[in-house]
């Protein structure tokens, strides 16, 4: 199984924080925010990480990456954020430049979780199908910054958009997706036909409409490193992962 890391962002809103520094490489729990998923990953079955950087950080990601032979670092080309590739694209240029064709894990690398993503794995190889995260969101400002979904009685993803308007629900759409092999060819598809590529879930719009795609329920919490005040505020309240 492969894991693709994103994180060819920019953090424009915690500068000057992030003004010459990447967001994964920062630290809460005394570890890099993107260690904390590269360990589980591993402690979960991910034999490979992709990771996909800007070509402003490259080299920050490249001396992080030393040692870690399981680790293989992109440059996107990108130099700034008003010429970012965009997530999807991103998904699409590691699956080609990596010649991913197993099950894959999609990971935004600036996010910290305080459960294991061994049960989300789980879960998509008993589905045997792709699968999103969904957790309930309830403040209708944060559920249109965000991806969200509607499903039946069985996980089923009947629809998913991204930052909408009017949510169709209350199930939010955190940046991780389980892809099964035979869907990733789908991907480049999505985008020659018109898909959305900033955010990661908008190719799982395109997807839902073509093969069936399930939503697990996440078990725990997810920190979003946001703004300089949320990860201060993350620093202090991360107690690490708990096996659920």
């Amino acid at each position: 199984m492969t894991g693709i890391i994103l994180a060819a962002g920019y953090a424009t809103r915690m500068y000057p924080l992030t003004l010459n520094f990447p967001k994964p490489l920062l630290e809460v729990g005394g570890k890099k925010i993107i260690d904390h998923l590269l360990e589980d990953g591993e402690r979960s079955g991910i034999e490979r990480f992709i990771v996909v950087s800007n070509h402003k950080f490259i080299s920050l990601f490249r001396e992080w990456a030393e040692g870690k032979d399981n680790v293989m670092v992109l440059d996107d080309g990108s130099v700034d954020n008003e010429h970012r590739v965009g997530a999807v694209k991103d998904i699409e240029f590691a699956i080609e430049k990596a010649g991913i064709n197993d099950d894959t894990l999609i990971l935004a690398g600036d996010n910290v979780l305080d459960f294991s993503l061994s049960s989300f794995i789980e879960y998509g190889k008993t589905k045997g199908t792709s699968c999103i995260m969904r957790h309930r969101e309830s403040d209708k400002a944060r559920l249109s910054k965000t991806g969200v979904v509607t499903i039946d009685q069985s996980d089923l993803v009947l629809s998913m958009e991204e930052k909408p308007k009017e949510p169709k629900s209350e199930w939010a759409v955190p940046p991780f997706y389980y892809y099964v092999k035979e869907d990733l060819p789908l991907i480049k598809e999505g985008i020659e036909n018109g898909c959305g590529t900033d955010a990661p879930g908008s190719f799982v719009s395109y997807l839902a409409e073509r093969r069936p795609v399930h939503a697990f329920l996440m078990p725990g919490k997810r920190f979003d490193v946001g703004s300089i005040e949320g990860y201060e505020k993350i620093r202090k309240e991360y107690k690490g992962i708990e096996k659920r």
